[in-house]
Parts: C-alpha cells; sequence; structure tokens
C-alpha cells in the first residue's frame, strides 16, 4: 500500500505541491472563495497575506500588536483578520484567523528569481490543525479532513 492510499484511507486530502527554482511549495487554495496563490512555509507560525490584498480576500482587519518578522524583514506592523474559511481542494476550514502585513520583500525574492508574486503564506497554524504530512517525494501535501 502506498502512502496516498494509506493516507486517503484515514481521510486526508491530497494536495498537489508545484516546486519553484527558489526550493519553495506554491499551490492555489480558496481564502472566502477567492482563487489565489499561497507559498508552503512549515516555519511560519501563522498564515499571512499580503495587507494589499485585504478588498481582495473580503477581510476584515484591525490592527494587531503582533510584530512580523521572516526572509530578511523585521518588526513589520501588523493586522489580524478573524473567522475566513479556507479550502484547499476538497480540505476546508472555518473560522481562522489571518495574519497582514506587507509581503513585498517575499514577493521581490520571489520575483528577482523569475517566479511570479504570491497572495499570501500558509503557515504552521492550518499545518498543525490539518495534521500535515508532507511526502517531499511526490510533492504533495496531506491535510487530514476536519469534521
Amino acid at each position: 500500500m502506498s502512502l496516498r492510499q494509506f493516507l486517503e484511507q484515514k481521510d486526508y486530502e491530497r494536495i498537489k505541491l508545484n516546486t519553484t527554482q527558489t526550493g519553495h511549495y506554491k499551490f492555489c487554495l480558496f481564502l472566502n472563495n477567492v482563487k489565489g496563490t499561497f507559498i508552503l512555509d512549515t516555519g511560519a507560525s501563522n498564515t499571512c497575506v499580503d495587507l494589499n490584498a485585504i478588498d481582495q480576500y473580503n477581510l476584515f482587519a484591525i490592527d494587531s500588536d503582533i510584530k512580523a518578522a521572516g526572509a530578511g524583514a523585521i518588526n513589520m506592523m501588523t493586522q489580524i483578520s478573524s473567522d475566513n474559511t479556507i479550502k484547499i481542494n476538497k480540505w476546508k476550514c472555518t473560522g481562522v484567523d489571518i495574519v497582514l502585513f506587507d509581503l513585498s520583500h517575499v514577493n521581490t525574492a520571489l520575483i528577482d528569481h523569475e517566479i511570479a508574486a504570491v497572495d499570501g503564506i500558509m503557515g504552521a497554524d492550518i499545518l498543525n490543525l490539518g495534521k500535515a504530512i508532507i511526502d517531499y517525494d511526490k510533492n504533495c501535501l496531506y491535510l487530514k479532513r476536519l469534521k
């Protein structure tokens, strides 16, 4: 029995990941029923969306005391949007908090490598919630369907 067969029997959803030239995994998801392109970041504690995409994803944001850091940027101001829905293939999660901050430094790095910009980053919060398993050999993410 393959890993895929085993996990699908255990009610996991298989998500195909696309590898970029920088080694990032890129994929599409629906945030509040709007399709977007995200990268998978196991080191990011929270799922994040670029501040410029607030209207695009119908996000209601409030200022946050949390300072964001990562990919060479530190102490960035953030906002929080609560009660959002994420859907990837058949996997769906409601009531999700999204951290919003300026992702231009991330997108600049991607564009410098001739990779299209992304709308956001899926972080460990969703990976934990979905009991994620990453199959690096097959470039797939598995998320356990929520009851």
